[in-house]
């Protein structure tokens, strides 16, 4: 059975057997259940959101347990996320939703991969893929319903679908889906949600009219999911909510969060009262104390601006980060704790025991959790921890990967 206790995974580098100073343990079971509570939420697909490696916790990983669990579509931003996907022999559809429109789209295409189309610009070069690949190119087009951020605005709209049209007649194109994205779903009874509602039911209305019929309308996000059920259309698009976070502020729904971030201490050192701790000494010892160094830092994704009301999670009480978070470490002001170098720090997890969560540091950085989740770098391996699962010889074992 492969360890997940931090510290004991060894990596090869440079022909030399290391322990990692630290690591995100990913619970597969944990992005299953998530995937299975909206399901019971909603009568549509599931796009499970994969984009930015996977909100940080494996793309791939995270991938293969949606669709194990019930999601239909993957979605990416980029053409390089999606082509991972492709080579990593996932072959479930996959949504790609931000180019240029003087990208090369051929890869894109000849792979079977959907694209978001934004604009006429964008719809011609995808067709241009489809001549030289000589397949059909699968799009979404995008409307803008009131982000004001991507997507053909109303007075566009009408231009796009039926450019749309003609390139279908002329078997370059097929029109997969039309799609917005909210601006305020997480806000509970916000007028932009319905306003952006019957924005988007009017551009599908226009596309229809224009000869279009497009089998997939897809506007809702994660905290659309679970609050405002008449966005859910066709398709919904699972983002930080497959991952454990609660979307709708001061809601708890049930989701379970994935990602502990952990690591073991590297130092312990005992201090008088008044000692002054990291730059600047922004922090100073009240009384005698001992202090537990930790091997993570903002390189690794904790957050900076967090230092001075950050807590861990060491000894089975949470303990404050004494002083500036640097680059490659931070302090913990342990007290009169029996700390010892090798023990076990939870910068973040679930928060079943206690330990902070990614809620509570993106709070104490003053940012959302999906900061906070894709900062985690990438000298921090993951760890996926999967449920156990029946082998031929009836024994059963734990799957790990990086």
């Amino acid at each position: 059975m492969a360890s997940t206790e931090p510290g004991e995974r060894l990596l090869r580098l440079h022909g030399r057997t290391a322990s990692p100073l630290g690591e995100a343990l990913v619970d597969i079971s944990a992005i299953a259940h998530n995937v299975r509570f909206m399901l019971k939420r909603t009568n549509s697909e599931i796009l499970a959101v994969v984009k930015a490696n996977g909100f940080g916790h494996g793309a791939v990983e995270v991938a293969h347990a949606a669709l194990e669990s019930g999601a239909t579509w993957l979605g990416v931003t980029s053409l390089e996320e999606a082509l991972s996907l492709r080579d990593a022999g996932i072959r479930a559809p996959v949504l790609c939703w931000l180019h240029r429109a003087d990208q090369d789209f051929d890869d894109a295409v000849a792979a079977d991969v959907d694209l978001s189309v934004p604009s006429a610009a964008h719809l011609r070069a995808v067709a241009e893929a489809a001549t030289r690949t000589g397949r059909v190119a699968h799009v979404h087009l995008k409307a803008d319903t009131g982000l004001s951020r991507n997507g053909a605005p109303p007075e566009a709209w009408p231009g796009l679908v039926v450019l749309a049209r003609a390139l279908e007649l002329d078997g370059l194109v097929r029109v997969r889906g039309v799609w917005s994205h909210l601006a305020s779903a997480d806000l509970p009874g916000a007028e932009t949600t319905a306003e952006q509602v019957a924005a988007f039911e009017k551009a599908v209305s226009q596309a229809r009219a224009a000869g279009l019929d497009p089998s997939l309308r897809h506007l809702a996000n994660s905290a659309a999911i679970l609050n405002e059920p008449a966005t859910h259309f066709d398709l919904v698009r699972a983002g930080v909510g497959l991952y454990g976070v609660e979307p709708v502020r001061n809601r708890r729904f049930g989701l379970v969060p994935a990602m502990t971030l952990r690591a073991r201490v590297a130092v312990v050192r005992s201090v008088p009262a008044g000692t002054g701790v990291s730059y600047h000494h922004a922090y100073t010892t009240r009384r005698e104390s001992s202090l537990a160094l930790v091997p993570l830092g903002y390189a690794d994704g904790v957050p900076r601006s967090a230092g001075e009301r950050a807590y861990v999670w060491i000894g089975g009480r949470r303990r404050p980060v004494a002083g500036r978070i640097a680059m490659d470490q931070f302090v913990v002001d342990v007290g009169d704790m029996d700390v010892n170098a090798g023990d076990e720090v939870v910068v973040f997890g679930p928060g079943d025991r206690g330990e902070p969560t990614v809620e509570e540091w993106a709070d104490w950085a003053g940012t959302i959790p999906h900061e906070i989740l894709t900062g985690v770098g990438t000298r921090v391996p993951r760890l996926h921890q999967h449920p156990a699962r029946p082998l031929p010889c009836g024994q059963n074992k734990e799957r790990s990967s990086a």
